[in-house]
């Protein structure tokens, strides 16, 4: 007969919560081991490719077992935590009792090992791969074969160093083990015989100048030295590995750029007019409490010269060989996160006024800025502004966000001598710059938008005739 806690308990698995991922870090865990959890309770922070989510428990019960630390990166279907839940008729699942500790054996009785603990149907190591971040932690030292090796404290008392060890302190030998240096072969130059991180330096750099000997033949099965998973300092430089957000959006531009072939045109146009309309708005009582700003004016205009092109709203369809129109706008916006770039979008902008829209951009940008972006949002983008002006950058060359067909990037807006009127005045300029896909939008059509965002920018009041 199965009992009631082989029947009970849960295996809750890493869903996918974003349209095609694959696997997630663990970023945080918010409950341990004996802790009850309820319907909905979140119970771990994740980071995917496209934002950090959390992850609610779908059911009643009591945790039993977290499957994985923080910091693993997990594949999507791998159960990442147990939870005893009650069933039908049955008790409540108590938390696990403390594990029996192993009683020290008696002079000459051997030690008892510990009793074997029942392990659930469905339990085990998961067969998908997942890579550990190294934890950090006092170094350990196997102990050597055959002979007892006594700890090395380093000169500072206790017990007796071995001296078949050669003196380091931790980081030297971190720093030795980074750079492939053996500490066997270094003549020490510290007191009482330690060897120094100059030391290590010293032993490294010959032997990066040395020419490479021939290498034994190899085994069948040779093996691999893994890529380091943790940043680390040698004191000369800082490797930081690319993984989640950073990881997608490396992968993401060098697709898009080696994939879509970019176009870029230059306008640099008098946006005076346009920042005395954003003040005047600021003062609306219909925009009262919303973000008023010289993004939102561009925003709209470029939803208008879409409107006024709507060939430009479009996609290209690589396996049917098909450009495929957007009767919509999705309007993605680049933004610089504590955890990398990433686009969300307000979905069908088209559709929205320009109070609705001042919303949707003041959620956008607090959303992104507090890192609860979720997936969702970054999805089914159509074209994206990129602000670079923020920077104090006068304009770039802005690579299309994949599957995208047009991207418009915002230089600074500087006050600068222009000719108005005839004359030579101090004037607010602006320098835009419009990327796209060559394959389905041509110079012809790429310059009308650009050149119709320019000239709602100097005229504003084109905003309400051509809307």
């Amino acid at each position: 007969m199965t009992t009631m806690t082989e029947a009970s308990v849960r295996e809750f698995k890493m869903p996918d919560v974003g349209e095609g991922l694959t696997e997630a870090e663990i970023l945080k865990w918010y409950v341990q081991p004996g802790d009850t959890v309820t319907d909905g309770q979140v119970v771990c922070e994740v980071e995917t490719a496209k934002a950090a989510v959390e992850l609610p428990i779908p059911y009643d019960g009591v945790v039993r077992e977290l499957h994985f630390p923080e910091g693993t990166t997990v594949d999507v279907g791998t159960p990442i935590i147990a939870v005893a839940v009650a069933v039908a008729g049955g008790a409540a699942p108590e938390a696990p009792a403390a594990q029996p500790q192993t009683e020290p054996a008696q002079p000459g009785e051997e030690a008892k090992p510990p009793a074997r603990q029942p392990v659930l149907v469905g339990y085990g190591v998961a067969t998908s791969s997942t890579k550990r971040r190294p934890r950090k932690g006092p170094e350990v030292t196997v102990p050597a074969p055959a002979q007892a090796v006594q700890t090395e404290l380093n000169g500072h008392g206790g017990a007796v160093a071995d001296k078949s060890r050669p003196l380091a302190k931790p980081p030297v030998r971190k720093l030795a083990k980074d750079l492939g240096v053996d500490l066997t072969a270094i003549i020490p130059s510290g007191p009482d015989g330690v060897i120094t991180r100059e030391d290590v330096h010293a032993a490294a750099a010959p032997a990066a100048a040395q020419p490479t000997a021939p290498a034994p033949a190899a085994p069948a099965t040779a093996p691999v030295a893994p890529a380091p998973a943790a940043s680390y300092d040698t004191g000369r430089e800082t490797r930081i590995p690319v993984k989640g957000v950073r990881k997608a959006t490396a992968q993401a531009m060098i697709g898009s750029a080696f994939t879509a072939p970019h176009v870029t045109e230059f306008v640099t146009v008098d946006v005076t007019r346009t920042m005395k309309l954003v003040e005047e708005l600021k003062q609306d009582k219909d925009m009262q409490g919303l973000r008023v700003n010289p993004l939102l004016l561009i925003a709209k205009a470029l939803l208008v010269a879409i409107k006024r092109n709507p060939d430009v709203n479009a996609s290209w369809d690589e396996a049917n060989q098909e450009i495929v129109l957007k009767h919509y706008v999705n309007l993605g916006i680049a933004a610089a996160t504590p955890r990398g770039l990433i686009v969300p979008n307000i979905k069908d902008a088209h559709d929205k006024t320009l109070p609705q829209l001042a919303e949707a951009l003041g959620e956008l940008v607090a959303t992104a800025r507090e890192g609860k972006t979720s997936p969702a949002a970054m999805q089914g983008g159509t074209v994206t502004i990129t602000n670079v002006g923020v920077f104090g950058v006068d304009t770039g060359t802005p690579i299309l966000n994949p599957g995208e067909s047009a991207i418009l990037a915002v230089g600074a807006i500087k006050l600068q001598p222009w000719v108005h009127k005839g004359k030579v005045k101090p004037r607010q300029v602006t320098t835009l710059a419009l990327s796209f896909d060559h394959r389905l939008v041509d110079g012809e059509l790429g310059s009308k938008v650009l050149a119709d965002v320019a000239a709602i920018l100097e005229q504003p009041k084109r905003l309400i005739t051509w809307a």
